[in-house]
């Protein structure tokens, strides 16, 4: 079969028919992009034919763009040969944020480059990404117990540090509760000069609820004056929608180093 369908225009007119609001130009896009006997497969349900797939898409746009708020859009990362296409789609708040659901999509086309066969699968890291996005940005924000609500009420929490701490870092050390993870954090900010956190934009990879933020700390102490910058790994679990395993890999003597004024700094 020779195979020359556009398939970043597929995947595109795809994603865009969820998003239509116009029941003319969305049974139109059906028309086009399914064949008349074609099938989408999701986790729960079996639509064959167009107006079967009309039904399904009309009604997710009901839900999740009219009533909820959210678009899809396509994650660009589509993959082809012969007449099978996959991609993956996120659904993402329309005024702007994290997918708070990622899908992953199995297409095998007519030689025409009609879809014949959809299937859809849910995505098992949107939800922890979305976590850890909203992690990062509270982080930039620097409130302590609004960091602390996307907190478990117990926390597998493990530095890479002496359990007997260091007094010019009273903040690294053990934690395992929520209020913990508030105190920790509100020490932070007495330590530092709030308008100097930051750094480059970190990292992240994810593993269904399990995800590793890779980055750089840059803070500006108080009472030495003196900005530091320290790499650092963080590992992360979410489960429920709230963090359980926050385990930290920094270089913690650089931080000391710049809390006592003592050594060089990097």
């Amino acid at each position: 079969m020779t195979f020359t369908t556009d398939i970043g225009s597929l995947t595109s007119r795809y994603t865009a028919v969820w998003n239509e609001p116009d029941h003319t130009r969305r049974r139109k896009a059906i028309a086009e992009l399914w064949t008349e006997d074609g099938v989408e497969y999701s986790e729960v349900g079996e639509y064959r034919g167009h107006d079967a797939i009309e039904a399904r898409v009309t009604s997710a746009y009901e839900q999740f763009v009219t009533t909820g708020g959210f678009v899809f859009v396509p994650a660009g990362d589509s993959v082809t040969h012969h007449n099978a296409v996959t991609f993956s789609t996120h659904m993402v708040p329309a005024a702007g944020g994290v997918p708070v659901w990622s899908g992953a999509v199995f297409m095998l086309l007519d030689q025409d480059g009609r879809i014949q066969h959809d299937y859809q699968f849910t995505g098992k890291d949107a939800g922890t990404r979305a976590v850890v996005a909203e992690f990062l940005r509270r982080l930039t924000e620097g409130d302590p117990d609004s960091i602390a609500d996307l907190f478990a009420d117990t926390v597998d929490w493990q530095l890479d540090w002496p359990a007997a701490g260091h007094p010019a870092v009273p903040w690294i050390r053990q934690r395992s509760t929520r209020t913990d993870v508030a105190d920790h954090f509100r020490a932070l900010n007495e330590f530092h000069i709030p308008e100097k956190r930051g750094g480059a934009t970190p990292t992240v990879l994810v593993d269904g609820p399990d995800a590793v933020v890779l980055g750089d700390i840059r803070q500006t102490v108080k009472a030495t004056g003196r900005t530091y910058s320290a790499r650092c790994a963080l590992r992360l679990t979410i489960e429920d929608g709230v963090i359980t395993r926050y385990h930290v890999y920094e270089d913690s003597l650089t931080v000391a180093q710049a809390l006592t004024d003592n050594g060089p700094v990097h």
